[in-house]
Parts: C-alpha cells; structure tokens; sequence
C-alpha cells in the first residue's frame, strides 16, 4: 500500500497488489475503495449501454472501469505521475491505446459521483481532465438525478448544460462531441 505523503509515478502504480483500486493525481495517490453502490453501477450500466450502442459502427471505442488511463505530462512519456481510472472513457484515437489501458487524454470522461468520490471527481479530476485535454467530460451526480455536461473551449471547461431537477424541459442528454447521440433522462435514473 502506498504512503500518501510519497510521489509515486505509474512504474510504482504496477506494483501494488494490495487488492484495491488506486489513481494517482500529481504523484499523489487516492484510495478508490469502497466499491461502488448498486445506484451507481446501475446508472453506470445505462449510460455506458447507450454510449457502446451508439459508438458501435464507429471508430471511437468505450470502456468501463477499471480502466487505467495514463495521463503524461510532456517530460514524461514511459513513467507519468497521472493515472485514473474513470467510469466511462470513450477514445477516439486507435494510437493510444495499448494492452495496459489509454495512454493520453480519452475524448470524453463521464464520472458518476459517489459520496466518497464526489470532491475528487468535481475538483481534482476536473482540473486533471482540463490540463491534459479531454473535450468533454460528463458529472453524474445520483443524489441529485443530474448530468452536468463540460466542454473544453480553449483550454478550459465551460458548462454546456446541467440535465435534471433544474431544468425538467430537458429530457435528452446531448453530448458536444457526438452529434446524433442522445440519452434519456429519465432512462439514465429510473
């Protein structure tokens, strides 16, 4: 297990067999335990369904996680200090992808927050995701039955919408990068 006050890189992240999940942000590493609640893999399961449906004869590709995505800063191509495991990544270009995961900055993130996930994905993730370039990143907040949708408009994410309670006019989630793709609403929380 490793000691939180160290900076690890993903060399050191491959070593651990501890049994749980772990993702490094700056060479810090945040523990990901407990497993998800049964709400969260429920509402995971359907977005993650529409999206492999959807991308199903095109050349991006989903995965679920556990999925390690390697984020490197330039100096850092075979060892970075970034790897996290989003709940959904859709990847778009073939050439980061390897047998150990994404190696680069995947199209679109959606995270699905967890009480013990919810600071981490709202700040530090969002700042990571930001810096390193993902175009669109998905917030999917159970208690709260909404979807707040990201893009990245010159370096820096801009609310595209917020799906759910406060804007019960929009039953379809549409996505920036996408454009004929969209999810339901009320599908994605029943």
């Amino acid at each position: 297990m490793p000691n939180p006050v160290n900076r690890y890189t993903y060399r050191d992240y491959l070593q651990w067999d501890d049994g749980e999940r772990w993702e490094l942000i700056h060479g810090v590493p945040y523990n990901m335990s407990p497993a998800p609640s049964r709400i969260h893999q429920k509402v995971l399961g359907e977005i993650f369904g529409e999206f492999r449906d959807y991308l199903k004869d095109k050349s991006c590709e989903v995965y679920l996680a556990p999925f390690d995505v390697r984020l490197p800063s330039q100096d850092q191509a075979d060892d970075t200090d970034n790897v996290v495991q989003p709940d959904i990544s859709i990847i778009c270009d073939p050439d980061k992808l390897d047998h150990k995961g994404c190696n680069g900055n995947p199209d679109l993130i959606v995270e699905v927050l967890s009480p013990s996930t919810a600071k981490h994905d709202r700040l530090r993730k969002f700042t990571l995701y930001e810096e390193n370039g993902v175009q669109e990143y998905w917030i999917v907040d159970i208690s709260n039955e909404t979807v707040e949708v990201l893009s990245l408009n010159q370096g820096q994410y801009e609310r595209v919408n917020v799906y759910g309670n406060e804007d019960e006019d929009e039953d379809e989630i549409t996505s920036q990068l996408f454009d004929s793709f969209s999810l339901d609403l009320q599908t994605v929380f029943e």
